[in-house]
């Protein structure tokens, strides 16, 4: 592989040690091997370490911090100029990384990609809905609602985080949403549409599924936009948010979120 599109792939994990071998064949099995795999332990107390000892990765063991600490250790530590993310219960397609890099090759101009994913919810094949569509080009507003990129897919220049910073080791939920609108302000999004990864869910541990009230970490991040150059839309999508989750709290009867997003809505 040229030395300008070699690959560090980061995989950051908690207690998964049921996923982490299929998940690492998978890499290993690419037709385009990636140059570096370093798996981030986020403090498992399973057998994660004993897994790892199986293979010729890099292995990073630190306290339970998150998995934006976990992603950051692996960047920061990330020999190559490309960085491909795979949380540790997905699977890649054996061609991912060998199609990411052709594309790249055929864009150079282009320093993020991400591809189409199946999703695999309880063992049954999940629909995408049309709101879940996949974005690409210069594609803010279009991620405003919801994440529509999936970690596993991604794989982006290292030096893009230089430029617009770690993930948010504050956000305990989201913290990809935020990540991405904060690439997506400046950069184009490429985009393959092929389902080269399998998503695994519906087992325990998965933050998307078990934290509750998403929004209010996506509002959280929105408000770094306020002064970007799509300020009227993260305007309009923050006060979306905000009437939701006001009309839970008042069916609830939770004054401390109706005190808190009242408060915001109003100096929004």
């Amino acid at each position: 592989m040229d030395d300008c599109y070699k690959i560090s792939v980061i995989i950051p994990t908690y207690n998964r040690a049921n996923f982490l071998e299929k998940t690492l064949n998978s890499i290993l099995s690419q037709t385009t091997q990636p140059n570096e795999i370093i798996v981030v332990d986020d403090g498992s107390t399973d057998q994660t370490k004993s897994i790892i000892s199986k293979y010729d990765i890099r292995y990073i063991y630190q306290s339970n911090k998150g998995v934006s600490s976990a992603r950051n250790q692996g960047i920061k530590i990330a020999k190559y100029p490309w960085i491909a993310f795979c949380d540790s219960d997905d699977i890649w397609h054996k061609d991912k990384l060998e199609k990411q890099i052709l594309f790249h090759k055929q864009n150079p101009n282009i320093f993020i990609s991400h591809t189409n994913e199946t999703w695999l919810y309880n063992n049954k094949i999940i629909k995408k809905n049309k709101n879940q569509q996949k974005p690409q080009g210069y594609c803010f507003v279009d991620n405003l609602r919801s994440c529509k990129i999936g970690a596993s897919t991604v794989l982006i220049k290292k030096d893009i985080f230089t430029k617009v910073g770690l993930f948010d080791e504050n956000l305990i939920a989201c913290e990809d949403y935020d990540m991405w609108l904060r690439i997506l302000d400046t950069y184009v999004l490429g985009y393959i549409n092929q389902e080269l990864i399998t998503k695994i869910a519906g087992h325990s541990g998965q933050l998307s599924f078990e934290t509750k009230m998403l929004d209010t970490y996506r509002i959280e991040a929105l408000q770094k936009h306020l002064h970007c150059q799509y300020k009227q839309e993260v305007i309009q999508e923050i006060l979306y948010k905000i009437d939701i989750i006001l009309k839970g709290a008042y069916k609830h009867k939770n004054q401390t979120l109706i005190d808190k997003y009242t408060k915001l809505q109003k100096i929004i």
